[in-house]
C-alpha cells in the first residue's frame, strides 16, 4: 500500500497506534493515520489517493470501539488547523471539524450566543456529533446546525445545508467517508453569565450521573421509541454485568467502561450479551449508539 499511497503536506504514520486515540483505550493500528496540515491538504491527498483504500475519519474518539485487528487502509485525523472557532455575526459561530464541543459551547458563550450550551455534554469533535447529529439534555445537532463542508472521498468540496443531510436521532444521511471541516451553528444573544451557569449545569448534571472519570465511551445504546436504554438495562439486570476487562457502568447502565484490561472484543461481547438479555427479558431491541470499526484480532 506504501506506493499507492500520495505525499501530503501533513503528517503520514504508518501502522499508528489508534487505542490511545480513543476514550476506551482498546484497539489495533491503523494502516495509515493521516493527520492534513488544513483542508486543502486533505482534499489532494484524497483526490490523489486509490478511490480502492478505504478511508475512516477519526474525531476525539469517544464514541467508539476500534476492534483488535485495527483498521484497514486511512484513518483521517483532524488537528489543530481544524480546532477554530469563530463568532461571524450576532447569531452564527463557525467552528472547525476538530473542535471539540466544550471549546464549540465556550466559543459561543464569549460572543454572548446561547442555545449551543448542550454541547458542552458532547464528549466529541464537530464532525463527530454533526455526523452522528449528537445531542444531549434535550437538544441536538439539528436544532443549530445552518450548513457544514465537507471533503467527500474523491477529494471534492461541497457545502451541505442542514435540511439536506437527513438529520434524525443519532442519524444522518452522510457517506460514511465523507469528512465533515467546518460547521456553522447558529444561536440566539444572551448575557456570557447566563450562558455559563448552563453549562455550569450540564457539567454538574454529567459529573453526577455519568462515569466519566473512567475508560468510556459515552452511551453505548440508542433510546428506543418512548424508553431509556439504561432504564431497559437495569430492568434486564445488566448493571455492573462484567466479561473480561469490560463491565457495565454502576453509575450509569447505559455506559460500558474498560476497567483496566479490556479488549475491544471483551467490549463488543459485553454490549451483545447486553442486547441479547434485554431482547429476551424484554422484547426491546436495542441499537448500538457507539461505532465498532476496524478487524476482529
Amino acid at each position: 500500500m506504501a506506493a499507492a499511497l500520495p505525499k501530503p503536506a501533513g503528517r503520514l504514520t504508518a501502522r499508528a497506534p489508534l487505542a490511545p486515540l480513543t476514550w476506551f483505550k482498546v484497539g489495533g493500528p491503523a494502516d495509515w493515520l493521516f493527520e492534513p496540515k488544513d483542508a486543502a491538504d486533505l482534499e489532494a491527498f484524497l483526490a490523489a489517493l486509490d478511490p480502492a483504500i478505504p478511508v475512516m475519519p477519526l474525531g476525539l474518539g469517544s464514541n467508539l470501539i476500534v476492534r483488535d485487528g485495527g483498521v484497514r487502509g486511512v484513518v483521517v485525523r483532524l488537528g489543530k488547523a481544524f480546532a477554530r472557532v469563530e463568532a461571524l455575526d450576532g447569531t452564527r459561530l463557525l467552528a472547525g471539524g476538530g473542535a471539540s464541543g466544550i471549546l464549540v459551547a465556550s466559543a459561543a458563550r464569549d460572543a454572548g450566543l446561547s442555545g449551543l450550551e448542550f454541547l458542552r455534554g458532547i464528549p466529541g469533535t464537530v464532525g463527530g456529533f454533526v455526523r452522528m447529529n449528537g445531542g444531549a439534555y434535550g437538544r441536538e445537532v439539528a436544532d443549530v446546525l445552518v450548513a457544514c463542508d465537507l471533503v467527500l472521498r474523491s477529494g471534492r468540496r461541497v457545502t451541505r445545508r442542514a435540511d439536506e443531510l437527513g438529520l434524525a436521532y443519532r442519524h444522518s444521511a452522510f457517506p460514511p467517508d465523507a469528512i465533515v471541516v467546518s460547521a456553522l451553528f447558529r444561536g440566539e444573544p444572551a448575557s456570557p453569565d447566563r450562558i455559563q451557569a448552563e453549562m455550569d449545569r450540564i457539567s454538574r448534571l454529567r459529573e453526577e450521573s455519568q462515569p466519566v472519570r473512567t475508560r468510556t465511551g459515552g452511551s453505548t445504546f440508542r433510546n428506543p421509541p418512548g424508553a431509556k436504554a439504561w432504564e431497559l438495562i437495569d430492568r434486564a439486570g445488566c448493571r455492573g454485568l462484567a466479561l473480561g476487562g469490560a463491565q457495565v457502568s454502576k453509575k450509569h447502565a447505559n455506559f460500558l467502561i474498560n476497567t483496566g484490561s479490556a479488549t475491544a472484543a471483551d467490549l463488543e461481547s459485553l454490549g451483545e450479551a447486553v442486547r441479547a438479555r434485554v431482547r429476551a427479558h424484554l422484547g426491546v431491541e436495542l441499537e448500538w449508539e457507539i461505532a465498532r470499526v476496524g478487524e476482529p484480532g
